[in-house]
């Protein structure tokens, strides 16, 4: 039972959970109704699939208050206590913020730098361009900073999984600034 009291094991008033890769194919092979996808990457698989914007409803987690955070990094609590290792990750930090503002400024080059090294040949320049883009809008005014209030929230909808949650307790001593405390230093 979900938290909203809607079965997932099926029938006349339940939905079925499958399993979903990084892909789009239960719902291409209509396996699936719906499926959850990234908007930097699944959701243009959907559209470069022949399936129109038009034809369909995007159900936005931050819309909907249930939105968690994903990237970020992470690193043992015990390695903070190391000042040439927290001198290190903020290097590798302020690198990488470099980076994105370089390609947020340079979309075309970041995605072909991509296709470049794309050793599957699967890729194409048109879906890396549209990725930077997304991309570009998610990152947009960010210096990578931690959001302690979506990380509070990205909590608490973990732990709204009504008899199965997520996780079970709030956690303590989650997160740190030590490094981006050190990125700003520099």
């Amino acid at each position: 039972m979900s938290q909203l009291g809607i079965s997932t094991q099926g029938g006349g008033d339940g939905v079925n959970v499958i399993k979903q890769g990084f892909n789009v194919d239960p719902l291409i092979q209509k396996q699936a109704d719906c499926i959850s996808t990234m908007t930097y990457n699944e959701y243009w698989q959907v559209i470069d699939a022949g399936i129109a914007a038009d034809q369909l409803v995007v159900f936005k987690y931050e819309d909907n208050g249930v939105a968690t955070l994903e990237d970020g990094l992470y690193v043992l609590e015990d390695k903070l206590k190391d000042p040439a290792f927290v001198e290190t990750m903020a290097k590798f930090v302020a690198a990488s913020m470099k980076g994105w503002d370089y390609a947020r400024a340079n979309g075309d080059e970041a995605a072909q730098i991509v296709l470049d090294n794309d050793a599957t040949g699967a890729q194409t320049i048109e879906h890396q361009k549209r990725m930077m883009g997304e991309i570009n809008k998610l990152t947009e005014g960010s210096d990578g900073t931690l959001d302690t209030a979506a990380a509070d929230r990205t909590v608490e909808t973990l732990m709204k999984g009504g008899s199965d949650p997520v996780i079970t307790k709030k956690p303590e001593g989650a997160w740190s600034s030590a490094v981006m405390d050190k990125v700003k230093g520099m």
